[in-house]
């Protein structure tokens, strides 16, 4: 194939070959660049072009190989490597000492409150808080299942009404939960 022709059927094919490279890229400029890579590589290796072959598919193959090596160097460029020494331990904070001497605190005082409810609402809210269910209650105490529905509600009342009283902050909290229920 002479290079006249050779110029004539790229010229003939450049719009699909165009069109082609922003099917690609989706991207006008990404677009131009790929055409123009592929128009001068076709160019210079017009050599190894076999005549009574498929022409179009020769720059299409070109084109797409282009654009996937391109491709492949973006994301080898992307890939970051750290050659920092690995100072996992050192930040991790695994040798933190957590002091849970404010919860266990919080928990002794709990506990004292549950312990001064009366025992007609005390129990049955024990039970209730070891995972018993409410019939298992009613079955062990022998009582109407209302009932020990009733006593656990009254031991949650009590409860909070005495954290509230202690606790001035906390009762601020828990009543503008109880407004937004």
């Amino acid at each position: 194939m002479s290079t006249i022709e050779f110029n004539q059927q790229f010229g003939q094919l450049s719009a699909y070959l165009q069109a082609f490279a922003y099917n690609l890229t989706k991207n006008g400029e990404d677009a131009r660049d790929l055409f123009q890579e592929t128009a001068f590589r076709a160019l210079t290796n017009r050599d190894k072009f076999r005549p009574g072959t498929n022409f179009k598919a020769w720059l299409f193959t070109i084109m797409k190989n282009i654009f996937i090596n391109n491709y492949r160097k973006k994301v080898k460029a992307n890939t970051v490597f750290d050659s920092t020494d690995n100072q996992y331990y050192i930040n991790s904070g695994a040798s933190q000492v957590i002091n849970e001497a404010g919860s266990n605190i919080m928990m002794d005082e709990l506990n004292g409150m549950v312990e001064n409810l009366d025992a007609s609402i005390r129990v049955p809210f024990l039970m209730h808080f070891q995972g018993y269910k409410y019939q298992e209650i009613a079955d062990a105490l022998e009582l109407p299942l209302g009932t020990v529905k009733s006593r656990i509600f009254f031991a949650r009342k009590a409860l909070k009404s005495t954290v509230r009283d202690r606790y001035a902050e906390l009762a601020r909290i828990y009543s503008d939960e109880e407004e937004t229920a």
